[in-house]
């Protein structure tokens, strides 16, 4: 999924996000805006992976949104 598809399909995918990525906060998830990179930037943050590990994670997860 690419920046902008990541953006476009945001409102829908907060609740997901959610429940998926746990160690998350709701000020979290409103601190990504629908940006992608932000997104990644959290997940490495929370869960202490690299960008790559993080990617990795993310394009698993948006496969299955």
């Amino acid at each position: 999924m690419n920046d902008d598809q990541f953006e476009g399909k945001w409102d829908r995918m907060k609740g997901k996000v959610r429940e998926h990525w746990g160690r998350l906060t709701d000020d979290d998830v409103e601190e990504v805006k629908g940006k992608r990179e932000n997104m990644l930037a959290k997940i490495q943050e929370k869960y202490g992976d690299t960008k790559e590990a993080a990617e990795e994670k993310l394009v698993e997860f948006e496969r299955k949104f």
